[in-house]
């Protein structure tokens, strides 16, 4: 099995993983206001990640460029999970995972604006079938936006910047710090602003308790210290189009785990999504386009 096939297999544990935790979150914002949830999320995130790399951490400190590289994927780390998150409060689960997986479509566009890198037409075809079978499986069209979808669309920016910003990173830094210095920084900046960005709540529910373990450790130190290194072995393109088995994902779990049932027109938009990736998958990355070592 080639490295990169490793790789793109740990992205899709990575999409199934997410794609359980839209139900989780939603669940527990009803107890803990949003960037109280975030601060504590990610600080114990950060608490896990340091435990496992304390001695790589120590051993190869990064230098210069490399904490701009941290600080920049953190901050669009932040925006991104901040939007989400908040959005989740007034928009449902399935058009937040509609809405996020915009990114599906806008990664190809900033990735070829920031490395100046054409994208080509099976990428293109593939994202455009990706975004297609995700607005079938969510129904989205059916209500107006509301507050939430808008948010959720911005947070749909935010992380396509971090997954070009990941991949541009990922070749550049040890992965450990890396992982490391977004997380953290994504820590940082919700501790920094939740005390005047908006009125902190929690109420401490053996609900709220679960959620915050299984997102930080699983969701979060697991999810991107594997994400930080499968990304250096694929492109930013192929790893958006295995996000969008995201919300087949989540619409599996939350008709498995709370009843929710399939219709026609998300199966439909489950085979769209994984034809988009059968359809990259047989296309080998270009040379231009192939992931630093």
């Amino acid at each position: 099995m080639s490295l990169r096939l490793r790789a793109e297999l740990v992205l899709i544990l990575i999409a199934l993983i997410w794609g359980a935790m839209f139900v989780v979150v939603k669940s527990a914002l009803a107890d803990a206001s949003t960037l109280t949830f975030l601060a504590i999320r990610f600080s114990l995130a950060t608490l896990f990640l340091f435990l496992v790399y304390r001695t790589r951490l120590t051993s190869a400190i990064p230098r210069g460029r490399a904490w701009l590289g941290g600080a920049v994927c953190g901050m669009f780390l932040f925006v991104g999970f901040a939007l989400q998150t908040a959005g989740l409060r007034s928009t449902s689960a399935s058009n937040s995972a509609f809405l996020t997986g915009l990114y599906v479509v806008l990664v190809p566009v900033f990735a070829s604006i920031y490395e100046r890198k054409r994208v080509g037409r099976v990428e293109w075809s593939a994202c455009a079938l990706a975004f297609a079978g995700t607005a079938l499986m969510t129904g989205l069209g059916l209500a107006p936006l509301n507050h939430g979808d808008l948010l959720t669309i911005g947070c749909a920016a935010a992380f396509s910047a971090h997954i070009v910003a990941v991949a541009h990173w990922s070749g550049r830094i040890n992965y450990e710090w890396l992982t490391m210095l977004q997380v953290a920084g994504v820590a940082l900046l919700s501790l920094s602003s939740f005390w005047w960005a908006e009125t902190p709540a929690i109420n401490w529910t053996p609900r709220l308790i679960a959620a915050l373990l299984v997102t930080s450790a699983l969701a979060t130190a697991l999810c991107f210290a594997l994400y930080t290194w499968a990304q250096r072995h694929t492109t930013a393109t192929r790893a958006a189009l295995l996000f969008a088995l995201e919300p087949v994902f989540a619409g599996l779990v939350a008709w498995a785990f709370a009843g929710e049932r399939w219709t026609i027109f998300s199966l439909a938009g489950a085979g769209l999504i994984l034809a988009s990736i059968v359809m990259a998958e047989l296309k080998p990355p270009p040379i231009s386009e192939k992931p630093g070592p």
